[in-house]
């Protein structure tokens, strides 16, 4: 939507997102309308949205329809109500209109709001064939506005001949009011419009006479200003949206937002049809065969719809064309899907009056490629396959390979099936490796063949090859393949991973396409597996086979273990060899020698890896030997230690009896049996108690009646008392030892575990230990029983396993964790226990950090230099202590920058040092320290200054502009771009004196006027450049004045009246511009001149500094200075220097910048 507004003046320059927004504002430019809307789609069909700004704020909204009205069929006479829900932040403004008059009638026409529903209701009563009309629904506020129409028609109105007289004469009503609406959009127009407009609204309004209508224009701009003073009243209390005909109204700023409202459509068919041109008109189109084609144009103003015309006749929206246009209704295309030399020809876009045209030209792009070759990859003697489709069936085509024309042979084969052209090489062969290309019709395609000859076995030697190989010890064997491959061939034979080389057992033989592994007397560490390896340029293979060497196996493993020994019998057992030689073992062959003889005898085989000798006698002593017996031989014997016959062998003790369970009247207890058991069967066990404080052991069991098991329950206690327990084991020859006894144990019904303890908490932590203290649990009788101790256990955060800190339990209910590593993150619980078990665990809330508690950065040097001057060349080092828990992130920047590599920092507990070895000039900055741990954070900053002596000034050249005054004016030293605290002092020598005198200190520019000169006097001046590091050498001034002879002094009378010296005031010396270090000092001057002196003023920002102790003013003989002694920020501004006496006044100004 286009709107104009009263606002003179060129249109704004607006940024422009979008090329759709270009296009809006070249059309503002060239309509001469001021502003400009941007449209946008909705998801609502018939619904246009106008937003009035680029970018709508966050939580804001233009109007929207949630709901908009429905078009209405209503019989004539009934009540019609039109209804629409809108949205939008801020809440919209909503009125209604039609497109054949006005809805201003109160007894034909109501407009209302209903708060329960959110509903904008339009009511029209009576309904009559003059009703029947488009509706229109606009919703309004800051940010843009939504409009929507729906129409109502009106059924069964029959008319009567009685009533024909009253339709003509509302006919010649509507008549009048037609060219009443007329005229009204013609004044509207003219009142909106500007002085260079006029004429142009005429033309468009059909208005000659324009010089009648300029003289009545300003009593129409009086009855304006007049209704628009008038307030709308609220009649009944509902809403009443009025709308206007006028489509460009001149409100003010506070009204935008309901004129926004009243504003319908400004640019009706006939206005858009009057003013529409193209912006782009369609371009010649020049598109191959069944590809698109696309003519588009763009509009001055949006046009929902534009006639698209082909070849003389009207095109529509379908398969072959694709009618389209931008949401904006500017932008307006034409799609043609796969064009054919049919569709050749001149296309027209006709809006309204206006069109363009431009012509479609097809091509014919000749025979192509649809799908090209591709690379193929194969092997030697495998078949090879090149294909490609041509977009014709009739095309014929040739092959070539290296630019050569391939014929159709043995190898070679061509082959066409209908667009689909093929090449298929049958064996290959290396030398058909190459480029190979299909050309037709001028086109071509080209692929590569790549023929790889990796190494490849010989598949029935590979067979027999990979057959396991079976060889006695001492023999000799061979593996041997054969194999092709493109040479030269690498060949590795390996045996369990290890690569074989030639040796004394080991040979290799290669050549003529096969290889051989020769093995010589093979040994039982030769079994494995043995693998051939072949490797060339285009790949490599592998093979496996497996060798076993047969040998004798080794001696069975010892020692042997004497399962029973007694006066008729030995038993005992051996382990079977470690290697049985490839051969499963048949049997064990035996021998027993009888201790004190030289002789062996030969006993029976045995297939296990136990033998009872059952031929023994008492008290004798005998050794074994026994071999392993397999195919292939037996092995080495292995001989066992001497075992004697019938000897008294005692079981050793087994372990202490464990407490299994207690009661009042009952003790359960349990025990392993002893390792050693004295070489024969243990027949049972006898268990023994005593009392507390008791020395005597009582027998438990009848001694008669030993205990075969392995625990035993004890009655014969009395409760309350302690007990301990000790068990021996007895075989064959008789009682053993005695077990170590016991812990004590109450014969008392069993105690319930304590409860969890309280108060669990952290007094004191470092980085290796922390303590903690807690309240013991509470005890409650059949409940939780009192705690014993306590468990300390603790994880670390990654870990899901506890561990405990100690293996007894603790007796206080406080500890000191220690050994943690620093800075680890650990959680922490304590379990209560005692005889019936641990308590529940009890945790922290959160986890703890194993460091001190927690100590804000602070800086311990007491003196810590802000301020650091280092001669150029020497090391700058800035050491900085402080106090921080936990330890702290250092970090170090120059002017706000992290620091580079020349510099280097060193960190430690409690001090960080930065260090530049070999310092120079561009060193020279800020220097910032940061301190940050977890609670909190403090930083310093050093300025350091790396600088050398500085190199003298300019040449000094002298001025003497005011009498009994000098100038002095010299160049700049060559540092002084290099070092910014630079500064110039002046010292002067007097003929009459024989020293040299400092006059000037300090100076930041290259000028000082010296004052108080006394003619006849000659004077010699020396600049000084100064810095941080030390003063020049001198620039020497040439010599000033001349020395006058003293002449007899006579006093003689003036023969004139006296003359009026009296002058106003003027400077003859100006202020100039300074820029001025922070912190540095600033000093001005000027020289005045006037007759009586003047009285001089100096203002900064036009305040005065005279009475302002912070700068330093004086005014010696018209040379006035003004000294600033440390600059800083507040001192930038205009300084204003005022000379004033009875005659006049004359002023001077300058500006101070001051650089950080």
């Amino acid at each position: 939507m286009w709107k104009r507004t009263r606002t003179p003046g060129p249109a704004p320059n607006r940024k422009s997102f979008s090329i759709v927004h270009q296009y809006i504002q070249h059309f503002n430019e060239v309509s001469g309308n001021k502003s400009a809307v941007i449209r946008r789609r909705t998801k609502s069909p018939g619904v246009t949205t106008t937003q009035y700004v680029t970018n709508v704020p966050e939580g804001k909204s233009i109007p929207e329809f949630r709901r908009k009205p429905a078009p209405i069929t209503v019989k004539e006479g009934k009540c019609a109500a039109f209804k629409a829900v809108v949205i939008g932040d801020p809440r919209p403004d909503v009125s209604w209109r039609r497109s054949k008059g006005p809805v201003s009638k109160k007894d034909k026409f109501k407009s209302k709001y209903d708060e329960a529903t959110g509903e904008h209701v339009l009511e029209i009563y009576n309904v009559s064939a003059a009703e029947e009309d488009t509706y229109r629904c606009c919703a309004v506020n800051q940010y843009g506005k939504a409009l929507c129409s729906a129409a109502l028609t009106v059924t069964d109105a029959q008319t009567h001949i009685a009533d024909f007289r009253k339709l003509l004469r509302k006919s010649k009503v509507e008549e009048s009011q037609t060219e009443e609406g007329d005229d009204r959009r013609f004044w509207d127009a003219m009142l909106d419009a500007e002085r260079k407009d006029y004429q142009r609204v005429c033309a468009e309004f059909g208005v000659t006479d324009v010089d009648s209508i300029l003289q009545k224009l300003e009593d129409k701009r009086r009855e304006r200003a007049q209704q628009d003073d008038v307030s709308p009243s609220a009649g009944d209390g509902t809403e009443e949206h009025r709308l206007k005909e006028s489509s460009v109204k001149a409100v003010k700023e506070d009204d935008l937002l309901k004129q926004a409202g009243e504003e319908e459509d400004v640019l009706f068919t006939e206005f858009k049809l009057s003013s529409l041109d193209f912006v782009i008109r369609i371009q010649e189109v020049r598109a191959h065969e069944r590809d698109d084609a696309l003519f588009e144009c763009v509009l001055t103003h949006p046009l929902p719809r534009i006639t698209w015309m082909g070849r003389g006749s009207v095109l529509e929206d379908g398969q072959k064309y694709n009618i389209t246009v931008s949401h904006h209704k500017l932008i307006h295309r034409l799609r043609i899907t796969e064009c054919s030399p049919l569709d050749k020809g001149i296309y027209s876009a006709v809006a309204g009056i206006i069109s363009c045209s431009a012509r479609l030209m097809v091509e014919d792009p000749g025979v192509h490629f649809i799908c090209g070759l591709s690379d193929v990859s194969t092997t030697v003697n495998d078949s090879a396959e090149l294909s490609c489709k041509l977009s014709s069936d009739e095309c014929e085509g040739a092959w070539f390979r290296d630019g050569m024309k391939i014929s159709p042979d043995d190898n070679f084969a061509v082959m066409k099936d209908g667009a689909i052209h093929k090449l298929v090489i049958n064996m290959c062969r290396e030398e058909h490796s190459g480029k190979y290309r299909f050309e037709a019709d001028g086109r071509k395609t080209e692929a590569m063949i790549i023929i790889r000859d990796p190494p490849r076995f010989d598949p029935e030697g590979l067979h027999a090859f990979c057959e396991p190989l079976t060889v006695k010890v001492g023999h000799s064997t061979a593996f041997k393949v054969h194999f092709v491959g493109h040479e030269p061939i690498k060949v590795q034979w390996y045996r369990e991973g290890v690569e074989l080389q030639d040796g004394t057992s080991t040979r290799v033989e290669t050549g003529g396409g096969r290889s051989r592994l020769v093995l010589s007397r093979c040994q039982r560490r030769d079994s494995g597996e043995v693998r051939i390896r072949l490797k060339n340029d285009h790949g490599f293979t592998e093979a496996v086979s497996q060798l076993t060497v047969l040998d004798k196996p080794t001696p069975p493993l010892g020692p042997a273990e004497v399962t029973e020994s007694s006066a008729t019998r030995i038993e005992f057992r051996w382990r079977p060899p470690k290697d049985d030689g490839g051969s499963s073992v048949i049997s064990y062959l035996l021998e027993r020698q009888q201790v004190g003889r030289n002789t062996w005898k030969k006993l029976e085989e045995t297939p296990g890896v136990d033998y009872r000798d059952t031929d023994v006698e008492h008290g004798r002593k005998y050794r074994y030997r026994v071999r392993a017996l397999t195919a292939e031989g037996a092995s080495e014997p292995m001989e066992t230690d001497h075992m004697q016959a019938g000897t008294l062998a005692f079981p050793g003790p087994p372990a202490p009896p464990k407490v299994v369970s207690a009661s009042d009247d009952c003790i359960n207890v349990s025990w392993d049996a002893p390792p050693n058991r004295g070489g024969s069967r243990l027949l049972g066990y006898i268990l023994e108690k005593r009392k507390k404080g008791s020395n005597l052991w009582t027998v438990v069991n009848d001694l008669h009646q030993l205990i075969k098991e392995k625990n035993y329950a004890v009655t014969d206690v009395v409760s309350g008392l302690e007990y301990e327990f000790r068990v021996t084991a007895i075989n064959l020859s008789g009682v053993g030892e005695f077990s170590s006894p016991s812990e004590f144990v109450f014969a008392r019904d069993p105690k319930t575990p304590p409860g969890g303890v309280t108060g669990l908490k952290v007094v004191e932590s470092s980085y290796s230990h922390l303590v903690l203290t807690w309240t013991k649990p509470e005890d409650k009788p059949g409940v939780q029983d009192e705690a014993k101790g306590y468990f300390v256990e603790l994880r670390q955060a990654e870990s899901l396993e506890w561990s405990r800190c100690t293996s007894t339990p603790i007796l206080t209910p406080s500890f000191s964790v220690r050994g943690l590593k620093p800075m680890d993150m650990y959680w922490i619980r304590v379990i209560a226990t005692n005889d019936g078990g641990d308590g529940p665990p009890q945790e922290l809330d959160s986890y703890v950090l194993a460091m001190p508690s927690p100590v804000r950065p602070k800086f311990t040097n007491k003196k810590m230099k802000s301020f650091l001057v280092v001669k150029a060349g020497n090391s700058v080092r800035i050491t900085v202590n402080y106090e921080a828990s936990p330890r702290p992130a250092i970090t170090w920047m120059k002017d706000g920058v992290p620091v580079g590599r020349r510099v280097t920092v060193s960190n430690s507990d409690g001090s960080s040092q930065l260090l530049i070895p070999l310092s120079e000039r561009p060193d020279s900055g800020v220097y910032s320290i940061l301190v940050k741990n977890l609670a909190g954070q403090e930083t310093f900053s050093t300025e350091v200054r790396v600088t050398d002596d500085p190199k003298p000034p300019g040449p000094v050249e002298l001025q003497g502009n005011v009498p009994g005054t000098v100038t002095l004016t010299w160049g700049a030293s060559p540092d002084e771009k290099r070092d910014d605290r630079l500064h110039y002092s002046v010292s002067a020598l007097d003929s009459s004196k024989r020293t040299w005198t400092t006059v000037a200190e300090r100076l930041f520019n290259h000028r000082f006027t010296l004052c108080n000169v006394m003619l006849g006097r000659q004077y010699s001046f020396r600049v000084y450049a100064r810095n941080d590091m030390g003063v020049s050498a001198p620039s020497e001034s040439p010599t000033w004045g001349t020395e006058k002879k003293r002449e007899k002094f006579v006093v003689s009378r003036p023969t004139r009246g006296e003359r009026d010296l009296r002058c106003a005031p003027s400077f003859m010396v100006p202020l100039k511009l300074h820029t001025a270090p922070k912190g540095y000092e600033c000093y001005m001057s000027c020289a005045v001149r006037g007759n009586p002196p003047p009285r001089v003023t100096w203002y900064r920002d036009h305040v005065s500094l005279n009475t302002n102790t912070n700068y330093h003013i004086s005014n010696t003989w018209g040379v006035c200075s003004l000294l600033i002694l440390q600059v800083a920020p507040r001192d930038t501004g205009e300084y204003r220097v005022t000379a004033e006496n009875a005659l006049g006044r004359a002023e001077c100004c300058t500006v101070l910048s001051v650089r950080e």
